[in-house]
């Protein structure tokens, strides 16, 4: 490597690191300063004085907080806190095809616990509407379901219904955001190991423990129905 190229590159590793630490530095201050959603920061000229860095710097760890969505720029105010939309910020990154199979296992095994840890949500703001929704999508699957792995749709169809029943909209935005990897997840292969576990809860099985049961009976019954799912896991 040449002396200049060297010089550069250090150049380069320096700044890298001093942005690191402004940015470290004005979420700390921001923090510290108790800063609410909507107040106004400090201007940059304000911030390269405080820091004592370049305008630069202060620009490039502004920048990477805007992309965070931790700060906005608004008319007439400047820079305000605002807040980050952490679904958008992960679905960003959220592509099956450039992730790795021990990450797509892992993001599956998290819609798993989700599922089976929102029974109380479901049990507490269920409605009947949502009672007669979830009996047309289980009224087209085969009478024999309890005794089979649903196709994918019907599984997104019928699950997606359950994050909408929860009324928790991070819930329902994470769960919107995962449907290509778990499309991904079941044509990939990671989940065609012999199914091991012949009869478990149905979709059906579910809406009665919904309608007539307990949050612990769902709790229950949604873990028997994903035995499969897990037992292809474990093994």
């Amino acid at each position: 490597m040449k002396s200049n190229d060297l010089i550069e590159s250090i150049r380069n590793i320096d700044t890298s690191s001093l942005v690191d630490r402004v940015e470290k530095n004005l979420i700390e201050l921001f923090i510290e300063k108790n800063f609410k959603v909507g107040d106004t920061i400090p201007k940059e000229l304000e911030l390269t004085q405080a820091m004592g860095v370049s305008r630069t710097v202060i620009r490039e760890a502004l920048l990477r907080l805007r992309m965070m969505g931790l700060i906005d720029s608004k008319k007439k105010r400047g820079a305000v806190i605002t807040s980050p939309d952490l679904i958008s910020i992960l679905e960003k990154s959220m592509n099956p095809q450039i992730l790795d199979i021990s990450t797509l296992k892992e993001i599956f095994e998290m819609r798993l616990s989700l599922e089976i840890g929102m029974a109380d949500f479901i049990i507490e703001r269920v409605t009947p509407e949502d009672i007669a929704e979830l009996r047309a999508i289980v009224a087209v699957e085969p009478n024999e379901a309890q005794a089979e792995i649903f196709l994918v749709e019907q599984e997104i169809k019928f699950h997606g219904k359950l994050y909408d029943i929860t009324g928790n909209e991070t819930l329902r935005k994470f769960q919107k955001m995962l449907l290509p990897v778990f499309n991904y997840v079941h044509q990939s292969g990671l989940l065609k190991k012999p199914v091991t576990f012949k009869k478990f809860v149905s979709h059906a099985g579910l809406v009665d423990l919904i309608e007539n049961g307990s949050a612990e009976m769902l709790r229950n019954g949604m873990r028997n129905h994903l035995e499969n799912h897990f037992s292809r896991l474990f093994e």
